[in-house]
């Protein structure tokens, strides 16, 4: 008997009726990229239809950008198998893990993935592997797929899925299928791409600029967090529906929940969503509206205030109306630093876009983006491939590891910046990581096991060497 009831699991997913069109996939490519809209099903459903798959033996493997959305897809798929995390289904993140002898679908996030590649090519146990959201376009996402692109030409048994809430699908079916991103669509190979459109509901759009400017010297303007309050404000007395607002970050949170709290009162919960929560936390606010307390099933109004997360990573129930700030936190090197950090931008087109189908999943919506229409008109299509804008450092010394330099020949969907991997092949001969023709040397490789950036990991590991490595850590 299958550990996966696959009826049971998907009853109600609109993914469900594409699940033919996978395995029919696996079945001829031993490979598939699913395009399908957040909010589908696809997360909940794909890994344990590939664990039951023809020909699949051994663990599934399935990525997440994020640790509280790796964490948070294992508790679900296990609830709905009727056990808990560390069962069939587990997850391993980074200080976290739970899983078992009898787990048959795990949930890491792509580093943890990168680390396993990088230490044994052949992934011993591992009979699929998954990777969930590739549009997010992280730098360790990015090589992840890369590197099992790699390992599929000498393990074509692997069978590597990889999906997308976007209409980039057709860039990493080409590279999955042996060819290469800048291929015009039809030419040469290409992975078989299961394409499984949103439910059409009704959704309107509205747009409400500001008075004041959305960011300042400081960053996010305090006077547009209270122009975004007030907005939702509104929306939610006039309609009394669940409404789930997308802010950059978690001070523009907790500064825009205080505001509700003000302007609402105790008529409406306004629990806030970020990776820094603790998982309850986070499961009070992607379920449903909770009764008021003595008045039988009349359920307070929500609005969920989060970060992207809730763009495709998680699903906040009910939601019906979504307020837009239009704003991301992106990396970028900090040249002072000469590390990476995180700094506040406009989103893309394609992050609003998914922002707002949130509001129609369950019928007609209604998305109200702070901005104007002619601003939202000149926003970047796409977001910035992470590889592009971020330090390099942890990259070019997995890629040396890999036995890549410089990430020469990997089935990358963007080339890293030439002169980003030298500055970082600079630093990384610096910590004595790489030799003067770019290969990793052993120092180089006990730095690439530790999940830090190397000049921290270098610190560690000296610091462990002179006080031992408890108090190092």
């Amino acid at each position: 008997m299958s550990a996966f009831d696959l009826d049971r699991i998907g009853r109600g997913l609109p993914f469900a009726r594409a699940l033919p069109a996978l395995r029919d996939a696996l079945a001829t490519a031993g490979t598939a990229v699913v395009q399908a809209p957040p909010g589908t099903g696809k997360t909940t459903l794909v890994p344990p239809a590939v664990a039951v798959a023809d020909g699949v033996s051994g663990r599934v493997i399935v990525t997440q950008p994020r640790r509280v959305a790796a964490r948070s897809a294992a508790r679900r798929l296990a609830a709905l198998t009727g056990t808990g995390p560390g069962g069939v289904v587990g997850y391993t993140v980074r200080g976290d893990s739970r899983v078992g002898r009898d787990t048959l679908v795990e949930f890491v996030t792509p580093g943890v993935l990168v680390r396993r590649l990088i230490a044994d090519p052949d992934l011993p146990g591992v009979g699929a592997v998954v990777l969930d959201e590739v549009h997010e376009r992280d730098v360790e996402s990015d090589l992840a797929f890369a590197l099992l692109c790699e390992v599929r030409q000498l393990r074509d048994d692997l069978p590597v899925v990889a999906m997308s809430a976007t209409v980039e699908a057709g860039r990493f079916a080409r590279l999955l299928g042996g060819g290469t991103a800048a291929e015009e669509p039809g030419a040469g190979s290409a992975a078989p791409v299961v394409d499984v459109p949103a439910e059409s509901h009704p959704l309107e759009i509205r747009y409400a600029p500001p008075p004041t400017a959305r960011l300042d010297a400081r960053g996010v303007a305090d006077g547009f967090l209270d122009h975004v309050a007030a907005v939702t404000a509104h929306e939610v007395t006039v309609s009394g529906v669940d409404a789930l607002v997308f802010l950059p970050g978690v001070r523009e949170i907790e500064r825009v929940v205080r505001s509700l709290a003000a302007r609402l009162g105790d008529a409406v919960e306004v629990p806030p969503l970020h990776g820094g929560l603790d998982a309850a936390a986070q499961d009070r606010a992607v379920s449903g509206s909770r009764s008021r307390s003595g008045e039988g099933d009349t359920a307070l109004p929500r609005i969920v205030v989060s970060t992207d997360l809730a763009e495709s990573s998680l699903t906040v129930a009910g939601v019906r109306l979504v307020v837009d700030a239009c704003l991301s936190r992106e990396p970028r090197r900090d040249i002072a630093r000469d590390m990476t950090g995180l700094v506040t931008v406009s989103a893309s087109r394609d992050s609003c876009v998914q922002r707002a189908g949130r509001a129609a999943r369950l019928g007609p919506g209604l998305a109200v983006r702070c901005l104007t229409e002619q601003e939202y008109a000149g926003l970047a299509a796409h977001r910035t491939a992470a590889i592009a804008t971020s330090d390099l450092t942890t990259f070019a010394l997995d890629v040396a590891c890999w036995g890549a330099p410089r990430a020469e020949g990997l089935a990358l969907p963007d080339q890293p910046p030439a002169g980003e991997i030298a500055r970082a092949e600079k630093v990384l001969c610096g910590l004595g990581a790489l030799d003067a023709d770019g290969r990793a040397t052993d120092r180089g490789r006990d730095l690439a096991r530790v999940p830090a950036d190397p000049r921290h990991a270098r610190a560690l590991l000296d610091g462990a060497g002179l006080v031992g490595a408890e108090v190092a850590a």
